[in-house]
């Protein structure tokens, strides 16, 4: 198993929280894990604590923790870039990305009560992936991917359901403003959008370490 396979599968275990945050990594095990030696895991490891998934403690490696400086840092980011980047996907979305932002709101609108909240935010992620593409903007597209994948672990630190016509409410209106190409809805959809990520993060997990 090469590092790249490596560090896919373990980023992908950090953000759905298969792998908790504050969860020592030990480097023996985790070779032994992947059949491989120590080398590519450390490979891995390193390219996880660059883009922050994990933090070095001496010889080992410690899942990112969830506090309320990482989620404000995170937030600020997203108020400023997100809502740029979905103005350029406005002015630049091509014909194809049209028609999968219509398909997405039939999505949403299709989706049940009984939806899980990783269901929820599966859909959500696709949603903004699809906007930040759309942007035409491969740096910030890859910045904003980046920085949603941490926001994810928020989302899903708490037991409480989200309550799908909430959240996805000003994510409608986004997908409305774009159709018609009003920048002012949009803005005004895409900031309080972010407020319900926020209010939601803060509604499931209110005690942060």
């Amino acid at each position: 198993m090469d590092p790249i396979a490596i560090y896919q599968d373990l980023k992908e275990k950090i953000i759905w929280l298969e792998i908790e945050p504050g969860h020592t990594l030990n480097l023996t095990e985790l070779a032994q894990d992947y059949g491989v030696s120590r080398t590519p895991v450390m490979i891995a490891l390193t390219r996880l604590n660059a883009e922050e998934w994990v933090v070095r403690n001496g010889v080992h490696f410690v899942v990112s923790p969830l506090t309320i400086d990482r989620m404000r840092e995170f937030t600020e980011i997203r108020a400023v870039l997100e809502i740029q980047a979905n103005i350029w996907a406005m002015n630049r979305i091509t014909e194809q990305g049209m028609s999968e932002l219509r398909a997405l709101k039939e999505q949403i609108r299709d989706l049940g009560p009984d939806a899980t909240n990783r269901e929820i935010i599966k859909l959500d992620f696709k949603f903004h992936h699809l906007l930040y593409r759309q942007s035409q903007n491969q740096q910030l597209a890859t910045m904003l991917e980046r920085l949603l994948s941490h926001y994810l672990r928020f989302w899903l630190s708490g037991p409480r359901q989200i309550e799908k016509e909430c959240f996805f409410s000003e994510a409608v209106e986004i997908i409305k403003a774009i159709e018609t190409k009003d920048e002012i809805t949009l803005r005004a959809a895409s900031s309080a959008h972010i407020k319900v990520s926020l209010d939601t993060i803060m509604g499931i997990k209110p005690d942060f370490p």
